[in-house]
C-alpha cells in the first residue's frame, strides 16, 4: 500500500505527466493506492472554490476516481487523527496534510507526494 496525496490521487486519476516518473514508477508497481478520505473533502473545495478543473462535475468526478484500478479508501480512525493532531509544530499546519500524513505513518507505509514541506519534515517517507 502507498498513501497518495490529493494532488498525486488527481494526477492519478487524469493520468497526468505531473506525476514523476518514480511516482509513476512506484503506482505501477503497487497492488493499493490508499486515498483519505479528506482528499475527497478537499477535491470538492478545490473544485468548488475554482482551484481545481475537472473533467465531470465534482460528484461524478469522485465516483469514478474511487473507482479507479487499486484505489481503496482509506478508513478515518482514531489511531490516524490522534497521530495526525500529534504531528507537533514542525509539521505544515495545513489539517489535510496532517489527515494524510498521519495515516500513512499510523499505517506504516509511504506517501506520495510532491508537497517538499512533507518531504522536508522527514519523518514519513515519501515518493516523488
Amino acid at each position: 500500500m502507498i498513501v497518495l496525496d490529493t494532488h498525486a490521487w488527481v494526477w492519478y486519476v487524469a493520468e497526468d505527466a505531473k506525476l514523476s516518473k518514480l511516482a509513476q514508477a512506484r503506482i505501477e508497481q503497487t497492488s493499493k493506492l490508499g486515498v483519505h478520505p479528506v482528499s475527497c473533502w478537499e477535491v470538492a473545495w478545490l473544485f468548488y472554490h475554482q482551484r481545481l478543473q475537472l473533467n465531470a462535475e465534482v460528484v461524478a468526478w469522485m465516483d469514478e476516481a474511487l473507482k479507479r484500478p487499486k484505489i481503496e479508501l482509506l478508513p478515518f480512525t482514531p489511531a490516524a487523527a490522534i497521530r495526525a493532531a500529534g504531528l507537533g509544530g514542525a509539521f505544515p499546519s495545513d489539517p489535510a496534510d496532517r489527515f494524510i500524513v498521519g495515516s500513512a505513518l499510523e499505517m506504516n507505509v509511504p506517501l506520495i507526494t510532491k508537497d517538499q514541506r512533507i518531504s522536508d519534515w522527514g519523518r514519513v517517507k515519501t515518493i516523488w
